[in-house]
């Protein structure tokens, strides 16, 4: 070669640097989870008067991470889409409009002001970018990329509607054309409610086919790739699932997609509380996979989203999905009250003590009188909650479990936090409604005893109050024993909240005396009654009583209709102890081998009979 041929180190240099790239990309493709997940923190946003989930996404990354199916620091985290990419769908008008608080009360049903407004932009904004980063996964892959959020469907170019702000799978589409991809894409809404918005994007477009099985239509379903599919009300599993099997393939074959969006929306549950059909979990289940298992041969990049699904209950369909997706094997869902308190664990084991701790670091925070007591000459010297917790530390894991974000969901904007540290009965933990605390929402009053159960130090719970004042009773939801107004369905968190608190103060559980029958029933989702023969009769009593409604339940018991079958004489119900276990030692002796046997043998001995009601 001679001198004049000879390549320039520089030349050289960008030539290793290409190579290293190329290998660090392709090291990246070998070693690639087969299912990415995104998710941020920022997607648990409430809002009054809407039954959506805000912890959603949250409960089911942590039933996933629970299980070993993912881990917190392999999730992607999303960025809020740019505004010039939602120009790319919604025209500068609609989005002009959004700044106006009545244009968002028109997409949901409820009054909203600025500060709520704002909120919701970036929330959907948020995960709009989500969908964007789960589909540059799926293609930088090859599989499949899920985003924790997204699926807002029936945003159209010029208008939101139906809960939904931004169309994220127009906007993640519309993008991708921006960059030169100029593959088939398929969408898949099989969601309960038509995807009107996405296919009124693509209508002229013949490179993206928008297939939506649904109840009924929400617009005109006219476009040149497009197959609409409106099943009613009332549809089973049979009837949606052959819809599905006879419709999907052949758009498949025939379209031949080069990327699927997959809508995987859960209120076609039939225990979803607006939805109007009566798909078991098996049934969503059937569906999840049937989708999935129809775009691998040959495989086809995947992006799904959650879309809609609503109520407590709405995440475990999408986890369990999931749980099939990541390890090809179906994991069960624990109960609402196991995953709350698997959560709350989780959280609080990713939070900094000394942020619990202190007064403020000087920025985000400021001193309150609750947090200078002592300092101040004449003010009591008691300075933390139970000797620990800062108001500021009790805000932070408030924030952080999410119960605060669900107290605005009930319609309570600004809760407020409250301390008495020198109650006689014990510290005192208040949340109102706002700064005037014209409402309460929230009395806990708890101590540290050592001698409220021999051999341990517990957490005693001496009052829990939850209630929301600004509902009524209902028939479907009537007065318990002790209630003066219906309670904010708040107790599985505050007990997790309060396990937290005895696993931080490494305390042996949490003890507590269940004045009424529907308290015990409540209670007994997460503890025990410390003696066997108690839990023995609760055993008997919740037998005798199954058929009924809590509250009809807890009537029968006050009014002396649940009686001894064998002298009949009534059965009250004896103030018992119970207590959560958290210590190994006091998980042993409550609940362990020896207390089931006592249990058993006591259970032996009981037989009880249920009265009718009075003429």
């Amino acid at each position: 070669m001679s001198p004049r041929s000879a390549p320039s180190p520089s030349l050289g240099r960008a030539l290793r640097r290409a190579v290293r790239r190329q290998l660090r990309r392709l090291r990246r493709r070998l070693h690639a989870p087969a299912v990415s997940l995104v998710h941020d923190p920022g997607y648990e946003r409430a809002l009054a008067g809407v039954p959506i989930d805000p912890l959603r996404a949250d409960r089911i990354l942590a039933f996933l991470t629970a299980e070993r199916l993912a881990r917190h620091d392999e999730v992607s985290l999303a960025r809020p889409a740019a505004i010039k990419n939602l120009l790319l769908v919604h025209t500068p008008a609609y989005l002009e409009a959004l700044e106006r608080p009545a244009t968002l009360t028109s997409i949901f049903g409820v009054d909203l002001d600025d500060r709520e407004t704002e909120r919701l932009i970036d929330l959907q904004r948020l995960q709009a970018g989500g969908t964007i980063q789960a589909t540059r996964l799926a293609l930088a892959s090859g599989r499949t990329a899920v985003n924790l959020g997204g699926g807002y469907h029936h945003a159209e170019p010029g208008r939101g509607m139906g809960f939904c702000i931004f169309n994220d799978i127009a906007v993640a589409i519309a993008r991708l054309r921006g960059r030169g991809f100029t593959g088939r894409v398929l969408v898949v809404d099989l969601d309960l409610h038509d995807g009107n918005g996405t296919r009124a994007a693509f209508a002229a477009d013949a490179t993206v086919h928008t297939l939506s099985i649904h109840n009924r239509h929400w617009s005109d379903t006219g476009a040149v790739e497009s197959t609409s599919v409106a099943l009613g009300a009332g549809v089973g599993d049979d009837a949606y699932l052959e819809a599905l099997r006879r419709t999907l393939p052949p758009v498949i074959e025939r379209f031949r997609p080069e990327l699927v969006f997959y809508l995987a929306g859960c209120d076609v549950a039939a225990d979803d509380p607006l939805g109007d059909w009566r798909l078991s979990a098996a049934g969503v289940l059937a569906r999840d996979r049937f989708v999935v298992e129809s775009l691998r041969e040959p495989p086809v990049p995947t992006v799904i989203v959650l879309g809609g699904g609503y109520g407590d209950d709405a995440w475990s369909y999408t986890a369990r999905f999931l749980s099939w997706l990541l390890s090809g094997a179906v994991v069960e869902p624990p109960a609402a009250e196991e995953l709350t308190l698997l959560r709350f664990r989780q959280i609080g084991a990713r939070l900094d003590p000394r942020r619990l701790t202190q007064v403020g670091n000087g920025d985000d925070w400021e001193l309150t009188e609750d947090d200078l007591v002592g300092i101040i000459p004449g003010v009591p010297h008691q300075t933390r909650f139970l000797g620990y917790f800062s108001r500021v530390g009790l805000e932070l894991m408030l924030e952080r479990f999410g119960i605060l974000e669900q107290l605005r969901a009930r319609g309570f904007r600004s809760p407020t936090l409250q301390l008495e540290l020198d109650h006689p009965l014990g510290p005192t933990l208040r949340i109102w409604g706002d700064a005037a605390k014209a409402e309460l929402l929230v009395e806990l009053r708890v101590n540290r005893s050592t001698r409220a159960l021999p051999g341990h130090e517990v957490l005693m719970l001496e009052w829990l109050l939850l209630q929301n004042p600004r509902v009524s009773f209902v028939a479907a939801r009537p007065r318990l024993p002790g209630q003066s107004h219906p309670g904010l369905g708040l107790l599985r968190e505050f007990f997790s909240l309060l396990v937290v608190i005895c696993e931080t103060l490494e305390l042996d559980g949490v003890l507590f005396a269940p004045s009424t029958y529907h308290v015990a029933d409540l209670g007994a989702r997460l503890g025990h009654f410390v003696d066997p023969r108690q839990a023995a009769l609760f055993g008997a009593m919740r037998q005798a009583l199954a058929g009924l409604g809590l509250d009809s339940a807890s009537d029968a018991v006050a009014a002396g209709r649940l009686v001894d079958a064998r002298t009949g004489a009534p059965v009250t119900w004896p103030a018992s102890l119970m207590v959560v276990p958290v210590s190994p030692a006091l998980r042993a002796e409550v609940g362990g081998p020896a207390w089931q046997r006592a249990a058993a043998e006591a259970a032996t001995t009981l037989e009880l009979r249920l009265l009718p009601p009075p003429a």
